[in-house]
């Protein structure tokens, strides 16, 4: 009995480790949607660690979560002639490691430890604009660390709740979950199934 279990967990972990390599490439985003708009902040000092943290402003993500997320700009603009901002897609573990150390609370930076959806290449961080480039009014800005920031904060006024409402639903019909304690946070479904990474982003 003890050497079937063995051979069971063998194989379970064997099969684990498959299933998290389902999907290894990590494709710049514009090469899958180049209609979406980028306004990537950890390639400049406007984000909450004040540092470049990223070389360029290219945004990567797994080919899956970029496609979704083509799709959900199709859905944005077709009928609602919005389009969605992305601050953020993939990370490198290195750069999670300096956040990190800057804000080390696990309601708004993943402890690098367990690895961020963001390091999977499998988590976005977005907005949507309108035709003229304007953000919508969240009720805060990108990278706020207050409860105000959170999905469910409900003291916002009904425009803001109305744009929040309306990102969320049409992000969670393309298979992305919000964050709790981020407005403009998704993870991808299955984000468990990819590796953490750590190559750099150029």
């Amino acid at each position: 009995m003890k050497i079937f279990k063995i051979i069971c967990s063998f194989f379970l972990f064997s099969f684990s480790f498959a299933l998290a390599q389902t999907d290894t490439s990590i494709v710049p985003l514009r090469n899958i949607d180049s209609t979406i708009v980028t306004d990537v902040r950890y390639a400049t000092t406007n984000n909450f660690t004040g540092k470049i943290l990223y070389s360029t402003n290219k945004v990567y993500l797994r080919k899956v979560v970029a496609v979704a997320l083509s799709k959900a700009q199709k859905d944005f603009m077709k009928n609602y002639n919005l389009r969605i901002k992305i601050y953020d897609g993939y990370r490198p573990l290195s750069v999670q490691k300096k956040m990190w150390e800057i804000l080390p609370d696990s309601r708004y930076v993943a402890n690098p430890k367990n690895g961020s959806r963001h390091n999977r290449g499998a988590a976005v961080d977005i907005t949507l604009v309108d035709s003229a480039g304007n953000e919508l009014d969240m009720g805060t800005e990108f990278d706020n660390f207050t409860e105000r920031a959170h999905s469910d904060y409900r003291n916002l006024t009904p425009l803001q709740k109305k744009n929040r409402i309306l990102l969320h639903s049409v992000m969670k019909q393309h298979g992305f979950i919000p964050l709790d304690t981020e407005w403009w946070h998704f993870d991808y479904k299955g984000w468990k199934n990819f590796s953490i990474l750590d190559f750099p982003i150029e």
